[in-house]
């Protein structure tokens, strides 16, 4: 058996990592990146400008309408139209910044989720067999969302606050660096106490994104396997088991945001305190420096009205950046953690293929190929054939599977399969038997090299190939395979069975039907061929679904046969139907079947029974009957005894 899931996923904790990475992919918008970044500039620059225009107004014009002089009427309006015409381009500017933000991050999450399904397809299957599909939807939901989110809103209001930030602070040390240095003094205190608190928020948040995956695979799990939780009647364990798991998802949730949300209002209530220090400090100044108490200079800088009122709006314009910054942490942190998990899937090393030998159709080949030397092999071949890379030659698909002394565990520290000798001649239905966890379905899965045999543990030849030179593809498509557990794809029944030859006509999907008994049942469908299932069949009964998949792997018409319990949901009556279309399926391919039901291999060339990873017995039907060993009794139920 492939070793079990296992609970959570190794994540990276590498932070830099990580903003790097999402850097590479920003990095192939370079173009509109520059625009928005022109953008961003029109739009803060237009309102540092009309921020600083504030003291010229109220020195120039307000103050002295106050002390009843002349106002300039038309230089006041003048100003006023700048400023009109400053916001309005700033407007502007900030629209078309969104939209550009939009594209990016749209695009962005295409092509993350591209590179994340691209390498899902090309994972090994251990991969799958050690983490619960639930852990997997988790990348392409929860941690993209958080992703989109990030992209979408949080990067546009970081790179605006930035500019912002960074503009402000060079007309405030215009206006008076004493007062500058007062705001760097607390802004360095505030940061100090939120960067304490986003330490811990980050590790509540990638604890809170581990839940998030652990609960999606369970309810993925019981979802799927609910008909057994209730009749085991073991709905209030799976109620208790969800409880432990949403508890702790709960926990993780409340840091995370206890955290994250501890930085909004830290930040505001700061700047609440920082405006009046600046105020008060500003307003002593000027008392003072008006008063003959102390002199203005460079430092001070000229404390009137005007100045004072446009450096506390640039204090206003400081804080509320930062201050926006800090409440998105939650977001950015979230994002960072779910950016983690999906980089670490994109980063699992895909399944290796050192395989060169290729299957190719000798038939077609011949009308397209010039070589004369792989021409001159067609000769030798027939429908099917292996190519082999280093002469160019063509190899006769036989259909011969040899298991030379092979030895095999999932895990070094457990073997699995013990010394494994097997011999199937091209033509030969050999069948695999014995109890569970035995070793045959490992068996078949090195067979389909879903794990290949470690070097000196024996090896595996086909048509006297060894099994790792064939490519995966090839050996593969050579390869036809009903597995116990039927998996059926949103579509028509016509596309269904269509999926084991993608280039089969209707009328051989019809023939692959009656061959596997399927075409009455499905005739009598609402819409026949053309009825669209959903949900894996489940409008289907099992018997039926596996009969789909029986006509499935006879369209794909392959040189050899892999039957996994292949009649193990179909009932006795409609396996005698079907036996005939099987034996004809079979006739001439060289065919491995597994079966808990002995009767569906009597007629095998050879059956061997294994136990605990080792060849127990072997022979023909008769002649294990004959021994009266294991396979008798797995057969007839009676147990011998010494005496006998």
């Amino acid at each position: 058996m492939p070793p079990m899931r296992q609970k959570g996923f190794a994540k990276p904790k590498n932070t830099k990592k990580t903003i790097g990475r999402i850097l590479q992919y920003m990095g192939k918008f370079k173009a509109l990146w520059l625009v928005v970044f022109l953008c961003v500039i029109l739009s803060s620059g237009a309102t540092v400008i009309g921020t600083y225009l504030i003291k010229p107004a109220l020195n120039n014009y307000i103050i002295p309408l106050i002390g009843h002089q002349n106002l300039d009427l038309t230089g006041f309006l003048h100003l006023l139209l700048g400023v009109l015409s400053l916001f309005c381009l700033g407007v502007i500017a900030a629209w078309c910044n969104s939209r550009l933000m939009i594209y990016i991050s749209t695009n962005l999450l295409f092509n993350i989720r591209c590179d994340l399904f691209n390498r899902l397809e090309k994972l090994p299957i251990k991969y799958y067999d050690s983490h619960t599909h639930g852990e997997l939807m988790s990348r392409f939901t929860n941690d993209t969302d958080a992703l989109r989110e990030m992209m979408s809103q949080t990067v546009p209001q970081l790179f605006s606050s930035i500019v912002t930030v960074i503009s402000v602070f060079v007309m405030m040390i215009a206006l008076s660096p004493m007062l500058t240095v007062l705001m760097v003094v607390t802004m360095f205190l505030i940061t100090f106490l939120i960067t304490a608190v986003g330490k811990r928020s980050a590790k509540a948040f990638r604890e809170n994104q581990k839940c998030i995956g652990e609960l999606n695979g369970f309810i993925e799990e019981m979802v799927e396997g609910q008909k057994v939780i209730k009749v085991f009647n073991h709905e209030q364990k799976a109620i208790a088991q969800f409880n432990e798991l949403i508890e702790n998802l709960r926990k993780a949730g409340t840091d995370a945001m206890t955290y994250g949300g501890l930085m909004g209002p830290m930040m505001n209530n700061f700047s609440h305190i920082q405006y009046a220090a600046v105020a008060i400090t500003a307003a002593a100044f000027m008392i003072l420096g008006e008063g003959g108490v102390i002199p203005f200079n460079w430092f001070t800088g000229v404390m009137n009205l005007g100045t004072i009122a446009a450096f506390l709006q640039y204090t206003r314009s400081f804080s509320q950046p930062i201050s926006m910054m800090s409440m998105q942490a939650n977001s950015v942190l979230n994002a960072l953690a779910g950016a983690e998990r999906i980089f670490a899937v994109i980063d699992e090393p895909e399944e290796i293929d050192e395989g060169k030998f290729s299957l190719i159709n000798a038939y077609e080949a011949k009308e397209k190929n010039g070589n004369e030397k792989l021409v001159q092999s067609f000769a030798n071949t027939g429908e099917w054939a292996w190519k082999n890379p280093a002469d160019n030659t063509l190899k006769k698909l036989e259909g011969e599977v040899v298991f030379d002394h092979v030895t095999f565990g999932y895990k070094s520290e457990k073997t699995v399969l013990h010394d494994i000798c097997i011999h199937a001649k091209p033509g030969q239905k050999i069948a695999l038997v014995g109890s569970t966890g035995s070793g045959k379905t490992t068996t078949i899965n090195l067979l389909s090299r879903f794990y290949d045999v470690a070097e000196g543990n024996g090896k595996i030849t086909y048509d006297g190939i060894p099994l790792n030179e064939i490519s995966k593809a090839s050996l593969r498509k050579s390869l036809g395979m009903v597995q116990q557990t039927t998996h059926l794809f949103t579509g028509t029944i016509k596309d269904n069975i269509r999926y084991g030859n993608l280039e089969a006509s209707d009328a051989q999907v019809y023939e692959a039907a009656k061959l596997a008994n399927s075409d009455h049942f499905i005739r009598h469908l609402e819409n026949g061929y053309d009825t669209v299932i959903s949900g894996d069949g489940a409008s289907l009964s099992q018997g039926q679904r596996q009969l789909l998949a029986i006509a499935r792997a006879a369209v794909a018409d392959p040189p050899v046969l892999v039957l996994d319990e292949a009649t193990s949901s179909i009932d006795t009556r409609t396996e005698k139907l079907i036996e005939k279309g099987m034996d004809s399926l079979m006739s001439g391919r060289t065919t491995f079947v597994i079966a808990h039901r002995l009767s569906t291999v009597r007629n095998a060339d050879e059956i061997i029974v294994l136990e605990h990873g080792n060849i127990i017995e072997r022979g023909t039907h008769d002649q294990l009957i004959a021994a009266k060993g294991r396979y008798y009794f797995l057969y007839t139920g009676n147990k011998i005894t010494l005496d006998e």
